[in-house]
């Protein structure tokens, strides 16, 4: 630990979806208590893009939150308060997430905490450090930052892509007349990293927690030992109960799977009565808290171990991905992370990008830059013919490579189009046995793509 200085349904095949904004999650409770019976989050709250109503909860005597599409929590002492994720600054949800909380907890903030570098848990940030708190993040905070701003036009062409939904704001927040405040620098005082961060205050003792985990490197966790509270960001991921994002679809570094199975194991060995992430619902009661700890743990584990044994067995990482799943007891939602694509991810991470398949593999020229070639070859007609083979199969993906070699020779020919939109609502219908968000977002994207391209092509413009 360092201290610095602070410095100034499933769809029908025939039928294509509209933009996938998926179901709206989370009840508005302003001003309301969580019910003690509430346990788990809710299956619709398994939908992970979905524009999240801000609302307001007392979770204990002294400890509150302001839910949306990222939650802000305030623990209120005798000396002050201390304040854990700022939520999102879209929408103004991190004003209405301010002025929710202080109105509840008057006094002097004295602590403002992190739990990563994601900015739906920062934008509230200029509006909490006027008394000057201490702020604390993890060590890897300023890493994870500067790495996500330096690719961040990639990331912004990824981002809408996937047409994440902006947050929204209701009338359940008190209003004012202040105009949203601009973005202010971060300036950590406590880093936590090679251990963790303790302090009282006001006869409430908190423990800042080392916890790298599903989000990132850089995520810390706040236990209160007193309340058997544990806030745990986005440790978990983003939903509880589910398969945890080891690949991320957007763009980032791949999490590292141990890490996160250590990570959950110091949580269970807490026994928290209260489990509060920083998107949806906490988890009250221990028995709850535990089963679904162990639950991730155990799944993760469980994928780590099959494609470790897989590599030593001599299986490709397709074969793994088509092979490893969850078995009955850890059957895990997959709507944030994909287990076949966390199989991918770990076999890379241990194993490195060059598989051994091909020696292409080690040079700059990929199969596609000789699709044309090959359509030239076989003849445009007949690879359509065998893809429309597969496809009628039930086989999409084979279907798919197909028009691949076609679109490589010849990007505007109208019948491959319609076929390879045809293939994406396949497989588009086929996602919602998983429902995983970002799947079901980016197919419906490269739909939307291909209907606006056919359109153009087909009305001479």
């Amino acid at each position: 630990m360092t201290k610095t200085a602070r410095k100034s349904a499933r769809p029908a095949r025939a039928r294509l979806r509209a933009p996938v904004l998926l179901a709206a999650v989370g009840v508005v409770m302003a001003a309301a208590s969580l019910p003690a019976e509430q346990q788990t989050t809710g299956a619709d709250e398994r939908r992970v893009f979905a524009p999240v109503p801000i609302s307001f909860r007392t979770l204990a005597d002294n400890v509150y939150q302001a839910a949306g599409n990222g939650n802000s929590h305030l623990i209120h002492t005798s000396e002050g308060n201390v304040v854990f994720d700022t939520g999102n600054a879209f929408a103004g949800q991190a004003d209405d997430h301010y002025r929710l909380l202080r109105d509840a907890a008057p006094g002097p903030i004295r602590y403002v905490i992190y739990s990563h570098s994601h900015p739906d848990h920062l934008g509230g940030h200029p509006y909490w450090i006027d008394e000057g708190p201490e702020i604390i993040v993890h060590r890897e905070f300023e890493e994870e930052r500067r790495y996500t701003q330096a690719l961040s036009q990639f990331g912004g062409r990824r981002l809408r892509r996937l047409r994440l939904p902006q947050p929204q704001r209701t009338q359940q927040a008190p209003r004012g007349t202040e105009q949203p405040r601009p973005p202010v620098p971060i300036e950590p005082d406590i880093l936590v990293g090679d251990g963790d961060h303790a302090f009282e205050l006001g006869g409430v003792r908190f423990e800042v927690l080392d916890t790298p985990g599903a989000e990132g490197a850089d995520n810390i966790s706040l236990w209160l030992p007193q309340q058997r509270i544990l806030f745990t960001g986005d440790t978990l991921g983003f939903l509880w109960d589910g398969f945890p994002n080891v690949f991320t679809m957007r763009g980032e570094k791949i999490r590292r799977p141990m890490e996160y199975i250590h990570t959950l194991e110091r949580f269970i060995a807490l026994e928290p009565d209260m489990v509060v992430p920083s998107h949806h619902d906490p988890i009250r009661g221990r028995d709850a808290a535990l089963h679904g700890l162990r639950r991730m743990r155990d799944a993760v584990r469980h994928v780590d171990d099959a494609v470790i044994a897989g590599m030593n067995e001599g299986k490709t990482v397709h074969q793994l991905m088509a092979e490893v799943t969850l078995p009955p007891e850890l059957d895990l939602h997959q709507g944030h992370g994909r287990v076949s694509w966390a199989v991918r991810s770990i076999w890379e991470y241990y194993g490195t990008w060059f598989h051994y398949d091909t020696t292409t593999e080690l040079y700059h020229v990929p199969a596609r830059e000789i699709h044309g070639e090959l359509a030239e070859l076989a003849g445009t007609d007949a690879l359509l013919a065998r893809a429309r083979q597969h496809l009628d199969a039930d086989r999409p993906l084979h279907a798919l490579h197909f028009i691949d070699i076609v679109l490589g020779g010849a990007p505007e020919h109208v019948p491959a189009l319609q076929m390879y939109r045809e293939v994406h609502a396949e497989l588009l219908a086929d996602a919602a046995d998983v429902a995983n968000a970002y799947e079901e977002n980016y197919l419906q994207s490269v739909i939307n793509e291909t209907e606006a391209a056919l359109e153009e092509l087909q009305s001479g413009r």
